[in-house]
């Protein structure tokens, strides 16, 4: 979604329509994701709290706000990633169309698998281009080479990246550029028929030209998937996202989400003065 860069610029008046609620929603009609009163506690801290807002299907949902405020623990509780961290655990409920993903017995391989990642910097594997694409099919039991190639292929098409390694498939994954190693994992991320794709800060490491290559990418990627991201660069966030939820610390020294919208109200017509105050550069 494009939004009025002019008319961000210009916003100075604050209209007042009543603090945001414990559940803060999307005005579109399929949600992918829905988070329900998350706290995200390591050990007795409480990172999280009390945090509801629904993913839309097949949009671009960007997270915002200043350093610490909770944005990737978050991110990564979308696919159980802080399970990885010693003494977290989490209240509330997060489910994948309709189904918690934190159930006793839910299998976090497969939560993962439908739910990719795609870090900070590029981090291939210390192996070729082809392997690191193949690398989720096979962990999958797909060892048919004709298939892999075709997995490789498609994946590395979609992540707009096929035309420039197509001839050096067997090339080491890690001696391509930067812009084309964040790519590389976002086809591996693509291999394994996600469904809802996670992006932390997924251009911070990356020159102009290779952000925007990247940003263009997740503009072609959302006909298909969901794309929830973590950016510190608000021009980004309103360049490429749909719905955008930002997030502070509150009293408690907890990250809760101020406010959730599209994109177009809350860097336009934020409800809340946090938000405006944020998005106009008045503080963070």
């Amino acid at each position: 979604m494009d939004i009025n860069q002019n008319a961000i610029k210009k916003l100075d008046v604050y209209n007042p329509l009543g603090e945001s609620s414990k559940s803060i929603t999307g005005d579109s009609s399929i949600t992918k994701m829905q988070i329900e009163k998350l706290s995200v506690f390591y050990g007795k801290y409480r990172a999280l709290m009390d945090i509801s807002i629904d993913i839309p299907a097949r949009e671009i949902t960007a997270i915002i706000g200043p350093s610490g405020c909770g944005k990737s623990t978050l991110l990564r509780s979308l696919n159980r990633m802080n399970d990885l961290t010693p003494k977290t655990r989490i209240e509330g409920k997060i489910s994948l169309d309709g189904e918690s993903i934190y159930a006793h017995g839910v299998d976090v391989v497969e939560v993962r698998r439908k739910i990719g990642m795609v870090f900070q910097r590029p981090n291939p594997f210390p192996m070729s281009i082809f392997e690191n694409v193949a690398y989720g099919p096979r962990l999958y039991g797909i060892n048919n080479r004709r298939t892999l190639y075709e997995i490789v292929e498609n994946s590395l098409r979609q992540a707009a990246l096929w035309e420039e390694v197509k001839d050096k498939l067997h090339q080491s994954g890690m001696a391509i550029s930067g812009g084309q190693q964040q790519r590389l994992c976002i086809a591996r991320a693509l291999a394994v028929e996600p469904e809802v794709i996670l992006m932390d800060e997924p251009a911070s490491a990356l020159d102009p030209i290779a952000t925007q290559k990247i940003e263009e990418l997740m503009q072609s990627l959302k006909e298909t998937y969901t794309i929830v991201i973590v950016t510190h660069n608000m021009q980004q966030a309103a360049r490429v996202s749909g719905f955008t939820a930002f997030m502070m610390i509150n009293a408690e020294r907890s990250g809760t989400v101020v406010e959730f919208g599209s994109t177009s109200q809350i860097f336009t017509n934020p409800k809340n003065k946090q938000t405006e105050d944020y998005v106009t550069g008045r503080f963070g």
